[in-house]
């Protein structure tokens, strides 16, 4: 589902730590084929020392969200520091799936299906949650489940802090829930410039379109890549923001 946010930009002075330029990507959602292009523009693009932040929902709904992962960890394993990930939504119902099948199983119907056959498991219809979650674990690798289980849920860079859905006003950033860090839409959007302070936040979740939103306060990165064909990227240097997309 893809939604339309109207911009509400007005002038705003957040800044990115100097001498560094801060990238963002948005929900990929198994689409490696955009992954691999966003990441070949965005380091044609990096001329100066770089961080690359993922907003989280990496697997379900493409077909390559065992490659995605794939590829994300080996990336921060070359990269270590200047990789950051998130958790999203979607990584969190996968594993709630593992945990709980039966109590959770409308994650293969949400999108987790095609995660299922990208660890090859094709044959899911009339299968019991409990007989698909065994045989995904029998061909989840270690390092998968164990990249699902390390993802942050948010991370600052200067006066900039990444989310993959948004924050609940008035609570502290280590305080915050979970479930709103992953889930929140209506009561995030709803906020006016100045509610955050200073401070800009960048999340994905709610695909907006085809375009980015650069509403001052927040930047929305998720441009509904599964849907669209468009992946893309905020680029943050200093005051100075723009987009790369596929």
């Amino acid at each position: 589902m893809l939604f339309k946010q109207k911009p509400e930009k007005t002038e705003f002075s957040a800044r990115a730590p100097d001498g560094v330029r801060v990238y963002a990507i948005g929900d990929i959602h198994g689409r490696q084929d955009l992954l691999l292009d966003l990441m070949e523009r965005i380091e044609r693009d990096a001329d100066m020392p770089h961080r690359i932040i993922f907003l989280g929902d990496y697997v379900d709904r493409g077909e390559t969200s065992a490659d995605v992962i794939d590829y994300l960890i080996n990336l921060k394993r070359e990269r270590g520091d200047d990789i950051v990930l998130l958790r999203g939504n979607h990584e969190q119902a996968m594993l709630d799936f593992i945990a709980a099948p039966e109590e959770t199983a409308n994650w293969i119907e949400w999108g987790g299906g095609t995660t299922l056959a990208s660890y090859g498991i094709d044959q899911i219809a009339g299968e019991h949650p409990e007989t698909l979650r065994d045989m995904l674990i029998e061909r989840l690798p270690d390092s998968h489940f164990r990249f699902l289980l390390d993802l942050a849920n948010w991370h600052i860079e200067g006066d900039y802090i990444f989310v993959h859905a948004g924050m609940r006003a008035g609570v502290p950033l280590e305080q915050q829930r979970e479930e709103d860090l992953l889930w929140i839409r209506n009561a995030f959007f709803d906020q006016k410039p100045g509610t955050f302070g200073e401070t800009c936040i960048v999340h994905g979740h709610t695909p907006n379109e085809d375009t980015p939103l650069d509403a001052g306060w927040r930047i929305n990165v998720d441009t509904g890549a599964v849907w669209t064909g468009r992946l893309t990227a905020v680029v943050l240097e200093g005051t100075h923001r723009r987009f790369i997309s596929t």
